[in-house]
């Protein structure tokens, strides 16, 4: 295992890549708040810890899995630590889908709440899934007297099937051991990261910003749905990235807020006071699509820095 933090799992849309180039452009900041979690891979790039991190998703699966590893990391990698098993993946799945809800409710109404079996089977499930899709609550197969059916007049409300993946990546969370180790140091960098679950602008208010002085916001919303193949996202919104747009503008001439927003070219069109920067992301599930798009989309990166940011040294990341 290397000394570069990363998630254990892939997620569309991850910033590891840029992480480096966003992290110049914020500088050192007291204070750090990313809406949009998911794999935290800008959070975990940082070369500093702020003295106040916050962090956030809607999707409640990928919030109590960052909590549950701050808290209890030896129990989430227990969960995790399983082989890949075709029956396993279907039956965990639709076990998980069916705590959705309320798993969600219980991380909205305590902020210390987690569970590490939920963590662990998710996380082991994601790193075996085939692309998009895992526990999204969208499929048609629903356990009925203890067996997994297929019901198509409900779907929708159920679990995906699919095989596991098979290729060189589909060994699940055992791509990096050992795996406890892995776990420790992850909880270790997340022990202080404030770990909240809804909506992204609950997380942007002047309290958790700049009333805790200079601010880095890194706004990674889902891309526009006209820019990306469907159900990329286990939670998505029509018109979340427009939304989280315009709340970059109107706050990007604030001194005390650097922000980064993500997107791909052509997504935003920001004030002329504002920075843009060029990256290539590594692929991940786009390189499973057989329409191309994906594969095309990872040259359309782009991150714009608000007029508070730092100078850039470099503004574009090809290699």
């Amino acid at each position: 295992m290397t000394n570069e933090l990363r998630a254990p799992f892939p997620w569309f849309g991850g910033k590891s890549r840029a992480a480096a180039l966003i992290w110049e452009r914020l500088g050192e900041v007291k204070n750090y708040v990313e809406p949009f979690a998911g794999s935290l891979a800008v959070l975990l790039g940082s070369p500093r810890v702020a003295n106040t991190e916050t962090v956030n998703d809607l999707d409640g699966f990928i919030a109590n899995f960052w909590r549950a590893l701050a808290q209890h990391p030896e129990e989430v990698a227990e969960y995790a630590n399983w082989p890949v098993n075709e029956n396993d993946l279907s039956a965990r799945q639709a076990w998980l889908v069916q705590r959705r809800e309320e798993l969600q409710s219980r991380l909205e109404g305590d902020p210390e709440f987690c569970d590490t079996k939920i963590a662990g089977w998710w996380v082991w499930g994601l790193c075996c899934w085939i692309g998009s899709g895992w526990c999204s609550g969208e499929g048609p197969w629903h356990v009925v007297d203890g067996k997994l059916v297929r019901e198509p007049q409900h779907a929708g409300t159920g679990s995906n099937r699919a095989r596991p993946h098979l290729g060189d990546a589909g060994i699940g969370v055992h791509r990096q051991l050992p795996l406890l180790e892995w776990f420790e140091a992850l909880a270790a960098r997340l022990r202080r990261v404030r770990v909240c679950c809804g909506d992204w602008s609950r997380v942007l208010g002047p309290a958790p910003t700049t009333r805790l002085g200079l601010t880095g916001v890194v706004l990674d919303p889902p891309y526009d749905t006209s820019m990306r193949c469907d159900s990329c996202y286990s939670v998505d919104a029509q018109g979340l990235s427009a939304k989280v747009r315009e709340w970059a503008i109107e706050h990007g001439d604030d001194p005390k807020m650097r922000i980064a927003l993500c997107g791909y070219e052509g997504e935003h069109e920001m004030p002329s006071t504002w920075s843009m920067a060029i990256w290539k992301a590594k692929g991940g599930y786009s390189n499973l699509s057989a329409s191309g798009r994906g594969r095309a989309n990872s040259f359309k990166e782009r991150v714009w820095f608000s007029p508070y940011c730092l100078s850039a040294t470099k503004l574009e990341l090809f290699d």
